[in-house]
C-alpha cells in the first residue's frame, strides 16, 4: 500500500471516483462504436476526456456534497447532531 496520508484521502477518493465514474459513462457512450477496436479506440480518448473535466469538480463539489447529505439525514437515534443519542436512565 502506497504510505499517502490520511489527510489527502478526499483527493484519493476524488481521484478513484472521478475516474470509476467517467470509465462507465464514456464506455456506455461509445457502446455504438462500429466494431472492437473503434469501441475501444473511442472510450480511452471519452474517458480521458471525461476524467479530465469531472477531477477538478468532484474534488471542489464533494465536501458541499458531504455536508448537505448530512444536513438531510440523521442519525439511527433520533439525533441531528452528529452525536450518537443519550440514552435515558
Amino acid at each position: 500500500m502506497p504510505g499517502i496520508p490520511r489527510r489527502y484521502s478526499h483527493f484519493v477518493f476524488g481521484i478513484i471516483q472521478s475516474g470509476l465514474t467517467s470509465l462507465i459513462a464514456a464506455g456506455i457512450a461509445s457502446f455504438p462504436a462500429g466494431n472492437a477496436l473503434d469501441f475501444l479506440a473511442h472510450w480511452m480518448v471519452s474517458w480521458l476526456i471525461a476524467w479530465a473535466a469531472m477531477l477538478p469538480i468532484v474534488l471542489l463539489a464533494a465536501p458541499a456534497i458531504r455536508a448537505f447529505s448530512l444536513r438531510l439525514t440523521q442519525e439511527e437515534g433520533g439525533s441531528q447532531t452528529g452525536r450518537p443519542a443519550r440514552k435515558s436512565a
